[in-house]
């Protein structure tokens, strides 16, 4: 039977199995030949994906040249001097976009406040959309193109700002978090564009540029534009996350995070040791002190209430830990210790994912260059933070943590000052794992690698998502590229050639399997 006898806009419009029935019955044909239309039907979807493949294949090496061009600009959101460099950045993502056709806007989000009461302008936020059919879904991919602070001297083997390829591993500042990412997205939706294919769902991004330092700006612009860009996304996509193994992921769950200051002051000015020392109660004692009681050796968190708000284990999600791909005994070599907290795969996997920690970063003002200093500091100021689970909520925390610290403080009698403050107070992120969104990405991970992903949580903190989830109402995925040991935040910072190629590959599967949700799945 010749194939010509299936509609011309078959191969790339977005025909519904009814559609193709309705046709077939108005044309009368006969059962030899619905079964060869059907089998062609068949057939042509499958070597869609195999055409969108080859193209990505074929065209990795200008892939890995622009991520090269990206990760050569220094877009680090914490250094107030590389603002430029950052305005910058976002100027290059939506002239991207704009080259490839869509609606492009680089919307104000106002003006950061410096503490010495000056502002600068906020890096604007790019928004996009590629399609507007009312018949399709509509899904909204999130990504941030600014990064960590990095150097030479840092302990980098490489420039950070020059993407250099090592045997298949592409390292440079953000390559993975989360510069690479953003560009396989808009490389996938390239693929369906130059390959003259239908992109199977309308796709909108929001690209920001100050993540690293707590999207500044993004929370207003979300709750402004929840009833104008958000009113047809049925769908947000994040990409800023990494795998836990060498088997692809899809994450469900984020811990958020309370971040504190406690600062004792004591003399006007720093006082000489040998002068001082003995006569008067030093500021650096009583935070040592007071820090101490926060954690115990093994790990208990000693603040009353932090752990009783804690949402059980359940034993389906016990089972869960126990299917996940991870090995304790590499996992321990890869971070350089001799002993971790917990022996076994599933306490350990629970204690980084779903219970909370106490961890204490630093204390500012006190001596910390090399060589010696015989002084006591006249204000030391200690700063740690909390990770959130389930059901906690940071505004109970904050009241825990500081009535428990101005308690155990009153009991030292000091005559120094006290002074607890909450700086972040981010809330956890969870998703429902049945949602056919995970369904979906099951699908899209067996197509591209053959396998089953691991459905894991991280331990860290992307406060972005509580807030989708929170203003707008929707459904959410947390869809990684990055591998398990690309150093992000580190020295060293990488993704693999493969990761960076079947990752964009796997966004096009995605696009694709998120089509045939049915539209009763919000």
């Amino acid at each position: 039977m010749c194939i010509n006898v299936l509609p011309t806009t078959w191969g790339h419009s977005r025909w519904t199995w009814l559609d193709c029935f309705n046709w077939i019955f108005n044309k009368k044909m006969n059962l030899q030949t619905i079964h060869s239309i059907l089998l062609a039907i068949s057939y042509s979807q499958a070597f869609q994906y195999t055409e969108l493949a080859q193209y990505v294949d074929d065209h990795q090496e200008e892939y890995v040249e622009a991520l090269r061009d990206w990760v050569a600009i220094e877009s680090d959101s914490s250094n107030i001097f590389k603002r430029p460099e950052l305005h910058r950045m976002m100027e290059m993502v939506a002239q991207k976009l704009r080259e490839m056709g869509g609606t492009v806007e680089l919307v104000d989000i106002g003006e950061q406040e410096l503490p010495d009461g000056q502002t600068l302008a906020l890096p604007k936020v790019v928004t996009a959309q590629f399609g507007s059919d009312p018949s399709k879904h509509t899904v909204c991919v999130y990504g941030h193109v600014d990064v960590q602070p990095a150097k030479l001297e840092d302990g980098w083997a490489t420039n950070p700002y020059n993407l250099t390829d090592i045997k298949g591993n592409l390292y440079g500042r953000g390559a993975s978090d989360n510069k690479a990412p953003v560009l396989a997205w808009i490389h996938a939706v390239k693929a369906y564009q130059d390959l003259s294919m239908d992109l199977p769902v309308n796709v909108k991004f929001l690209i920001e540029g100050m993540e690293e330092t707590g999207s500044n700006g993004l929370d207003a612009l979300i709750l402004a534009q929840n009833n104008t860009f958000f009113s047809d996304v049925d769908y947000i996509i994040i990409s800023d996350c990494g795998w836990l193994s060498r088997r692809p992921a899809l994450t469900y769950g984020t811990r958020g995070n309370c971040y504190f200051f406690a600062e004792v002051e004591g003399p006007k000015q720093d006082l000489h040791s040998g002068v001082y020392g003995g006569t008067v109660i030093e500021p650096m004692t009583d935070l040592i002190g007071i820090l101490d009681t926060l954690i115990s050796p093994s790990g208990k968190i000693l603040i009353p209430g932090i752990r009783e708000a804690v949402a059980p284990l359940s034993d389906e999600e016990w089972k869960m830990y126990q299917d996940v791909e991870f090995n304790v005994d590499h996992y321990k070599n890869q971070t350089g210790v001799n002993q971790l907290m917990y022996n076994n795969k599933v306490d350990l996997l629970a204690h980084m994912w779903r219970y909370p920690t106490v961890s204490i970063h630093g204390i500012e003002g006190a001596f910390s260059d090399s060589g010696t200093k015989t002084v006591i500091p006249a204000k030391v100021t200690a700063k740690f933070s909390i990770r959130q689970v389930p059901n906690m909520d940071p505004a109970m925390v904050k009241k825990q943590v500081t009535d428990y610290l101005y308690s155990v403080f009153a009991k030292r009698k000091s005559p120094n000052n006290l002074k607890v403050t909450m700086v972040i107070g981010a809330k956890p992120w969870l998703a429902d794992t049945q949602h056919p969104l995970y369904g979906a990405g099951k699908a899209a991970i067996q197509r591209v690698f053959n396998m089953d992903p691991d459905l894991i949580r991280e331990g860290g903190t992307i406060p972005i998502a509580r807030t989708f989830q929170d203003v707008t109402g929707k459904s959410i995925i947390m869809m990684p590229i990055g591998g398990f040991d690309d150093g992000m935040h580190s020295q060293n910072e990488k993704i693999s050639r493969y990761n960076y190629v079947e990752g964009t590959k796997l966004f096009i599967a995605y696009l694709n399997e998120v089509a045939q949700i049915k539209n009763t799945s919000v």
